[in-house]
């Protein structure tokens, strides 16, 4: 279970990166991220298996939170942190039931009715976007803005609100202000691969000092 989140939500993304995903971590945990989502779109599932496992290892002894993109069943085998899925990945009641009370579940919401549906689900916290446009993803839904975003944080309940969606490091305070708790990045700070850690660390310090939204749990 996950009661606040940290600014920063990092996404691995190989194709994007040119690295592994226990790469990614590594790097992105020495800018200071606590907690990471691995996202896999081209491996298979036994390739992003062996290299999920190997990050969530490398996560643990450093008490780095590791979420797996829609495969509950490899969260569940390597031992990850949770599970974060989509409109139509496995539904949140059957992943409670697979990876137990403790494990932390995210859902994607895109506009303001699914959100609110969302909210009686058995999840820890709700993403939203994309909120504005993004290359990292080919399938993206219409775009939320800022607005959508206020929306959304107007019901969330206190419950974790995670942007996600053409965030950077210009944009991401204008985010937090709006309300979220947390934004997702991918882009933003996995290109060049040769400065991951230091555009994380540089977007930490830059949201540590942001007010957060009403609804926000953030550390």
């Amino acid at each position: 279970m996950i009661r606040s989140l940290p600014k920063v939500y990092p996404i691995t993304d190989i194709r994007l990166s040119g690295l592994s995903h226990v790469e990614q971590v590594e790097r992105l945990a020495a800018g200071g991220a606590t907690l990471i989502q691995l996202r896999e779109k081209s491996l298979s599932p036994l390739e992003f298996f062996q290299d999920a496992k190997s990050a969530v290892q490398f996560a643990q002894r450093r008490s780095i939170r590791i979420i797996i993109n829609d495969r509950s069943d490899i969260a569940l085998a390597t031992k990850a942190d949770g599970v974060h899925l989509g409109q139509d990945d496995l539904t949140p009641e059957a992943a409670r039931r697979m990876l137990g009370p403790d494990a932390i579940i995210g859902y994607s919401t895109h506009n303001l009715e699914q959100a609110r549906r969302a909210l009686s689900l058995p999840i820890d916290y709700l993403a939203i976007g994309p909120i504005f446009a993004t290359s990292s993803k080919t399938d993206t839904e219409p775009i939320v803005g800022l607005e959508g975003l206020r929306s959304v944080a107007s019901i969330a309940s206190g419950l974790p609100l995670v942007a996600i969606g053409g965030i950077t490091a210009a944009n991401a305070p204008a985010v937090i202000a709006a309300g979220a708790s947390s934004v997702a990045v991918i882009s933003a700070l996995l290109t060049p691969n040769n400065s991951i850690s230091q555009r994380t660390r540089n977007l930490v310090e830059t949201l540590g000092g942001v007010n957060v939204g009403s609804n926000a749990n953030a550390n």
